[in-house]
């Protein structure tokens, strides 16, 4: 049983019906999982857990009772989202052996709707990195070339859902995280806006830049899983009172009217040809459906990447001091004084890229510098996220390539940061300013590589992006299956 050709929706008719077993359904997943055991996707694997949660679905659609909407879907959890009793490392030595004593708010939405958990995917340390190549557990390699990158830092919940070895997954965006791996793997990746969907047990990276969202192989299969984790939870100070729109049924319109933005300042130098010319052949096809193409600006994007490096860094400074093998997790045990202690336990438990981030964040925030760089960077945000509000009042949704490259060699920018961050350039903007952001594959690069298209909506309006990619996606017709891998 292929779970790559499965949609939530038919599964759960079918399971209904007697057709199918969930039972069968997650086994299949699970020998998926133990056979593509060299991409590495998953840290934990919760087989036993997984089983009996689908016989207990089973034993449901036997009784004749209502099935929940997620009935039998086996999904993949990032492993920066806590569940009780199971790991949680966050791709960390700090975390090696961490079991929470609760369950984050989306996992347990996800449960609750009747999703089968099937485990913990592998990501950048923190979720730090753009091509999960920085996980104390090793890299994640991309189902389509596993010489390559999958992207990052959700990279194992990008590849479990496209290879087969789950049908949905929970990713966190903080700069790019879900759509970068999602352009780079070939499936669908929404960042919802911020205070869509409660980060309750979301370990922290960058409090103000963090969102769950989810990845699938459909733009409906990712609607479908919005629609179950979106919502206020008073356990987020954060999570917002918006109503939610029912997502599956907005996709059913269709594009007539719709105004799209493309900013010329993502389409220039640094953007791969065929990248390029994949996306311009879709908004294309967007504008052969009825869609008005409307040339827009958002003139402080060049500041994107300093300005994110300079939150995103003090936010994981101070959200990283908890970490001090006191409380919980890793301790250095050779330490003779409390300061040895913290200094070693940190040195030891924190990778390379982490230790470079909490130091560049301490220093934007030391005394004398705080204004220079902190205080500086919010004001340029506050300028970034105006773009946004005035590229609004002429459309309804923008469009950018999600990242700049196609899949990269592994290894090829590990020894140059920069380069690394560059990564991220067209998707970071969306989570300076907020507002939601979703990635889909729009073609294949001549290696035979994913290339990913970026929407990005208004404030609260995933529904217009849903809607979007869904027409995209039924016009393109394209089959996005990754080549046996073994």
């Amino acid at each position: 049983m292929e779970l790559k050709r499965l949609t939530i929706s038919s599964l759960h008719n079918r399971i209904a019906r007697g057709e199918v077993k969930a039972a069968d359904v997650c086994r299949a997943a699970l020998d998926r999982i133990e056979r593509l055991s060299e991409l590495n996707a998953f840290i934990t694997v919760r087989a036993d857990a997984a089983m009996a949660r689908a016989d207990e679905i089973d034993h449901a659609a036997e009784r004749g009772d209502k099935l929940p909407p997620l009935a039998g879907a086996v999904i993949a959890i990032k492993d920066n989202m806590v569940m009780r009793g199971v790991r949680t490392t966050a791709g960390s030595r700090i975390l090696f052996n961490y079991k929470p004593p609760y369950t984050a708010t989306a996992v347990d939405r996800l449960e609750t709707a009747g999703a089968i958990i099937v485990g913990k995917t592998n990501l950048d340390e923190f979720a730090m990195g753009s091509s999960t190549e920085n996980s104390a557990y090793g890299p994640v390699r991309n189902p389509w070339d596993t010489t390559r990158v999958p992207g990052g830092s959700s990279g194992g919940s990008a590849v479990a859902v496209a290879s087969g070895m789950a049908m949905g997954a929970l990713g966190s965006d903080t700069g790019g995280s879900i759509r970068q791996p999602a352009s780079l793997s070939g499936v669908v990746g929404l960042k919802p806006t911020y205070g869509r969907v409660s980060r309750y047990g979301l370990i922290a990276f960058g409090s103000s830049l963090d969102q769950i969202g989810p990845f699938a192989n459909s733009v409906e299969d990712a609607a479908r899983i919005l629609g179950v984790i979106a919502g206020h939870d008073p356990n987020d100070s954060t999570s917002s009172n918006v109503e939610v729109d029912d997502y599956v049924k907005s996709i059913s319109s269709d594009v007539s009217g719709l105004r799209v933005g493309v900013p010329r300042e993502y389409y220039g130098e640094g953007l791969d040809v065929e990248v390029k010319g994949k996306v311009e052949a879709s908004i294309m096809k967007l504008q052969e459906m009825g869609a008005e193409i409307i040339d827009i600006s958002l003139p402080h994007t060049e500041y994107a990447i300093p300005v994110y490096y300079l939150i995103a860094t003090a936010e994981a400074s101070a959200n990283l001091a908890r970490y001090d093998g006191v409380r919980y997790g890793y301790r250095a045990e050779e330490a003779s004084t409390l300061k040895a202690m913290y200094s070693r336990t940190r040195d030891q438990g924190f990778g390379a890229e982490v230790k470079r981030r909490i130091m560049l964040g301490t220093y934007a925030l030391s005394a004398g510098y705080y204004d220079q760089y902190y205080g500086k960077s919010q004001k340029v945000r506050s300028l970034i996220e105006g773009d946004f509000r005035n590229a609004f009042a002429k459309c309804d949704v923008i469009v950018t390539p999600t990242a700049p490259t196609p899949a990269f060699k592994l290894g090829e920018k590990t020894a140059d940061p920069l380069e690394m961050y560059l990564s991220d350039i067209y998707t970071i903007t969306a989570n300076l300013a907020g507002v939601p952001g979703l990635s889909m594959p729009c073609g294949l690069s001549s290696s035979g590589l994913p290339i990913g298209l970026q929407l990005i909506g208004k404030h609260f309006d995933e529904a217009t992006l849903l809607r979007t990619a869904h027409n995209l996606e039924q016009a393109l017709g394209a089959d996005f299956t990754p080549p046996p891998v073994m």
